[in-house]
């Protein structure tokens, strides 16, 4: 059986839109958006319903310079 590789997370911010991107993997045109309340788009797979990445609107309003912590509407797990 053959390993499939580990996909790497990759972090975007858009300093001018206020944005934060995170994504793991390359976006795909299948993968479903949606928008919670809180202004954060989360970008699935249909298939696995895994989380593939996020768009954080107004990054900078959510968190302080020295604490960089975010909540986030639902919980992350590992794939193994």
């Amino acid at each position: 059986m053959k390993k499939k590789a580990k996909e790497k997370l990759s972090f975007l911010y858009d300093k001018e839109a206020d944005v934060l991107y995170v994504s793991k993997g390359k976006p795909s045109a299948k993968d479903i958006s949606q928008e919670t309340e809180d202004d954060i788009v989360v970008r699935t797979n249909p298939k696995t319903g895994e989380v593939r990445g996020l768009t954080i609107i107004n990054f900078s309003k959510r968190s302080s310079k020295t604490d960089l912590s975010l909540d986030l509407p639902f919980k992350l797990a590992s794939v193994q």
